[in-house]
């Protein structure tokens, strides 16, 4: 009995030795990851909500443009999917290039860095858009070329010449916002933000209808709407910034304020803009192929519902995935690898989970949610059909959004076009035409190829953060960003240098 008693006793002291530094660790992990947590939260929630009024601003616009009429609703609509797939999508990726440089730099407290990749993605936007506005003002004979109808052609050129003068507010709103976004600030972000479309609602309807401008109105009003964003940011970073009377830091010399560090931002920029291209542009092939199937009117009908679902789905992965390369620049550029994979660990944990609820959501309110958008028996039967397939894809969609953002933050873009061309155009596509037209799925095998595309990039996007050695990309990141000094660590933390 003695002898079974010690066994028991020693067996117990085993475990007890076992046990122990995993309870141990446990205890030590948990107050990190809460804290963390309520870090990306305090910078992700904000740009939730940013990407919620955005779409309510696009809404806005579209349902304006379906009370001026039919003919109005599809001549605004193309012209909207033209501006989008060139202008205001490469636009967007571009400014996504300053991410990397800006985050780390805040994190390595290089106020030069920051002040500079601002102006440089200003101008590399404000160049860009010069082809891209002689195009838009071109829409109307190219459309015309290829047999497109001529009156929803002259409707829609007529939106995209009015919608000239917006390129150049993007240019300057964009690097701003990322700019707020990198160093942390994103609460006055949202409010401006939020405050602008506040003012599009009436905007639109004085223009649109009061003053008899019809789309143009529409047009105008998104161009003052966006003007108006970038003027509260100024503000804010104007009225913001105390100016000391602390010595000022070394100037930057004029060869590197010109020279050094182009290349640098250039493949960024273009990196950055592949990834986002690539992602954005296979939705719109999506419709685009979906008028060739049979019951074409039904299937660009349902396809436009995926396209605003997916829209409204995606505001949250976004979200997590400017936080967390936010938050992944800030530590790989203080020096703090452990911090930045920390982070990452955390970042994709949440989007497993916020992916699961999206998936019940619209799984079990697809019948109610395609109500919102149609009463037509055949679009909603087939939308049914639909959402549960696009709720899967969120299963993926939401964990590779959020790993895009960790190769933004630390510097890696690249990475992230090339498995989006891949995943996106030798596997989702391919799969998708086979099984919409030579399988004879129709749109639902639109969808299965979008699924595919997501599996595939999911897989191949979490195998690359997983061998991410993070040792190296904190040494990359000291590299890339340098330091700073004491009076730019102040000065940073206030947040301004740009004006």
């Amino acid at each position: 009995m003695k002898t079974s008693m010690s066994q028991i006793k020693s067996y117990i002291s085993i475990i007890y030795k076992k046990i122990m530094p995993i309870y141990t660790q446990i205890n030590l992990i948990v107050p990190k990851v809460i804290v963390e947590m309520k870090m990306m939260s305090s910078i992700g929630f904000p740009l939730f909500i940013m990407g919620l009024v955005s779409y309510l601003k696009n809404m806005t616009s579209v349902a304006c443009m379906g009370r001026l009429g039919r003919l109005e609703l599809a001549g605004g609509a193309l012209a909207i999917g033209f501006t989008n797939i060139t202008g205001y999508s490469v636009l967007s990726g571009l400014a996504m290039g300053m991410e990397p440089l800006c985050s780390q730099a805040f994190g390595s407290r290089n106020l030069h860095m920051v002040n500079l990749t601002l102006q440089r993605t200003i101008l590399i936007l404000l160049i860009a858009s010069l082809p891209i506005g002689i195009l838009w003002v071109n829409l109307e004979p190219i459309m015309l070329k290829l047999h497109q109808d001529p009156e929803i052609t002259h409707i829609a050129g007529l939106y995209c010449r009015y919608a000239v003068p917006d390129l150049i507010v993007n240019c300057i709103l964009n690097p701003l916002r990322v700019f707020l976004r990198t160093s942390g600030k994103t609460w006055p972000l949202m409010w401006c933000s939020l405050l602008s479309t506040l003012l599009h609602f009436p905007v639109t309807t004085t223009l649109a209808f009061t003053l008899n401008l019809g789309l143009q109105g529409v047009a105008l009003s998104t161009i003052i709407t966006n003007l108006s964003t970038s003027i509260f940011i100024l503000g804010y970073m104007f009225f913001s910034h105390t100016h000391k009377s602390e010595p000022r830091s070394k100037q930057i010399s004029e060869q590197e304020s010109l020279g050094e560090g182009w290349g640098v931002l250039f493949r960024l920029a273009i990196s950055s803009c592949l990834a986002v291209c690539s992602e954005w542009w296979w939705y719109e092939l999506m419709t685009f192929l979906s008028g060739y199937l049979h019951k074409p009117y039904i299937a660009l009908a349902t396809s436009a519902i995926v396209i605003q679902t997916t829209s409204l789905m995606y505001t949250l992965p976004s979200a997590l995935s400017m936080s967390i390369s936010t938050r992944v620049g800030h530590e790989l550029g203080a020096g703090e690898p452990g911090r930045a994979r920390l982070a990452t660990l955390v970042a994709i944990g949440l989007a497993l989970l916020s992916s699961a609820f999206g998936l019940l959501g619209i799984t079990f309110g697809r019948e109610a949610w395609g109500k919102v958008f149609t009463d037509d028996t055949e679009v909603l039967e087939l939308t049914m059909a639909a959402l549960p397939i696009i709720g899967v894809c969120e299963l993926a969609n939401c964990p590779q959004t959020t790993c895009s953002g960790v190769l933004r933050g630390s510097a890696r873009p690249s990475i992230g076009a090339r498995i989006n061309l891949c995943s996106f155009y030798l596997v989702g596509t391919p799969i998708a035409i086979i099984l919409a037209f030579v399988w004879r799925l129709g749109f639902l095998g639109l969808c299965y190829g979008l699924l595919a595309a997501q599996v595939a990039c999911v897989l191949s996007i979490l195998t690359v953060v997983y061998r991410t050695d993070w040792e190296k990309e904190s040494s990359n990141a000291r590299q890339l960003v340098g330091g700073s000094s004491e009076y730019q660590i102040m000065e940073c933390e206030q947040g301004i240098g740009f004006i």
